[in-house]
């Protein structure tokens, strides 16, 4: 992911600040220390594929809009959780421009298919044992 990315998104980033419920004591009731961060997704031009898994990663952080909400109220400053805000938005970026692994296919060879059909009749003819005797068993 190229540094481009996250200065647009650094620039395009609304802040707003809050009181938070976080740490900070008396001086919580006071100071507006929580960073609210909305930063519109259409904005920032993605790859449809990044696009994708962006909106997929931020789940009801995403407005109707198409705004991402990212929130901080982990520290008792404003500037440290501008900071965190910030880290979680580029985060997020880093997430959504890493794809996912294919799953390989396990296979299973001809001797294990056997053994494993083996298992399964043996554990089928247990279950079938169970139950009530029928009347030709007496």
């Amino acid at each position: 992911m190229d540094d481009g990315l996250i200065d647009r998104a650094h620039a395009l980033a609304e802040e707003s600040f809050l009181a938070g419920s976080g740490p900070g004591g008396q001086n919580a009731n006071k100071v507006a220390t929580e960073v609210q961060l909305r930063i519109n997704i259409y904005a920032l031009r993605l790859p449809p594929p990044v696009f994708a898994r962006l909106r997929a990663l931020a789940g009801t952080k995403l407005t109707a809009a198409g705004d991402l909400l990212i929130t901080a109220r982990e520290h008792r400053t404003q500037e440290a959780n501008r900071t965190a805000a910030r880290r979680k938005l580029e985060q997020m970026l880093e997430d959504a421009h890493r794809q996912p692994r294919k799953r390989a296919k396990s296979r299973l060879n001809r001797v294990g298919k056997t053994q494993r059909l083996k298992q399964k009749k043996a554990r089928g003819q247990v279950k079938a044992n169970r139950g009530k005797p029928s009347h030709s068993d007496w």
